[in-house]
């Protein structure tokens, strides 16, 4: 009898000392290993001195960064219009220990130029069409040649062409403006119609030209906007171009009575506002918000050596006022987080 109770009292210990050694193993590691989240730090450089144009874009970009646990470091120039700026920005951010970057090109070509001199340790995702060389893992953009076409088609089908067209613009250096310009105004060309274009930045971004430039620019925007006839239409290659425009439409005295057509392309909040109360008459747009989102997951994939080199084109829209109310352009244009 006492030998079985001296039994049960041993096996009783030895259980209890099993369960404290798989409690300690457990609480130190040594059996249930917990998996590490890695997470990346990726760099957005954009080609502003502000990000107030990339609002849904950066929705997209949060979205991603929260699903594939990504770090997000948005970098904006200190001095508009500087290329040289906005390639240290990035060869910095790479240094200082991005996994990968993406790069919304101030100027096409004088990004690409200086990236032949540069060697960068992360990849690159370009927000426009894809570098030549080795330097961009992925390029995402629009068709640039088809956006241009689609607004000139859509001006030349509401309007006669004995009515003026001014374009206006930051540059056609800048972004992909000078593609856009191309087909808008081989679309206008051959319904009839006169261009005249108007730059704002031709000498430069920066220093005393570049102030009167800027003066330059708003006079003939008032010009032609509320001096006018109002047959004038007027048309913006960019979104900057086409926010200052609709402000001096939107702020004339005359405004409502014979303000010009103007077109443009963008869709910020603001924009779309205008579009709403009838300054804007019709945009090309894209979906900004998959243009984030695809920006973040391009950048992870190259980080984890997966997918080919390759470029992804996003469909364009032409919309008007009404479209802001259908369901489809609702989900591109106010996206919810």
């Amino acid at each position: 009898m006492k030998m079985t109770i001296r039994r049960e009292k041993m096996i009783w210990s030895l259980l209890a000392g099993v369960l404290v050694l798989l409690f300690l193993l457990s609480s130190t590691d040594l059996i249930i290993k917990e998996k590490k989240t890695e997470i990346y730090p990726i760099s957005i450089v954009i080609g502003d001195t502000t990000d107030d144009y990339y609002t849904n874009f950066r929705k997209g970009v949060d979205k991603a960064a929260d699903e594939y646990n990504v770090d997000v470091n948005f970098i904006t120039l200190y001095e508009k219009g500087d290329v040289t700026e906005q390639m240290e920005l990035l060869k910095r951010e790479i240094d200082d220990g991005a996994k990968a970057a993406v790069l919304v090109p101030l100027k096409q070509q004088e990004c690409s130029a200086i990236l032949d001199g540069m060697v960068l340790s992360s990849p690159l995702i370009v927000m426009g069409t894809i570098f030549p060389g080795d330097w961009a893992m992925s390029g995402i953009s629009q068709d640039y040649q088809e956006t241009g076409k689609m607004l000139g088609d859509a001006i030349a089908r509401e309007n006669t062409p004995d009515k003026p067209v001014l374009v206006f613009s930051e540059g056609l250096e800048y972004g992909y403006n000078k593609e856009v310009y191309k087909s808008l105004l081989a679309a206008l060309s051959q319904a009839g119609f006169h261009v005249q274009l108007y730059e704002k930045y031709r000498n430069g971004a920066s220093g005393a030209s570049a102030a009167e430039s800027e003066d330059d620019f708003h006079r003939t925007i008032e010009e032609n906007a509320v001096s006018g006839s109002g047959e004038e239409i007027l048309v913006a290659l960019d979104v900057q171009s086409l926010d200052q425009v609709a402000d001096v439409i939107a702020g004339s005295p005359v405004y409502g009575k014979d303000t010009p057509n103007l077109y443009g392309f963008g869709s910020t909040t603001k924009i779309l506002n205008q579009m709403d109360r009838g300054v804007i008459k019709g945009l090309v747009t894209t979906n900004q918000f998959d243009a984030g989102y695809l920006s973040i997951v391009k950048a992870v994939e190259a980080i984890e050596k997966r997918g080919d080199r390759d470029q992804i084109v996003l469909e364009s829209y032409y919309i008007e006022k009404d479209d802001l109310k259908e369901t489809r352009f609702e989900k591109i244009l106010y996206p919810i987080e």
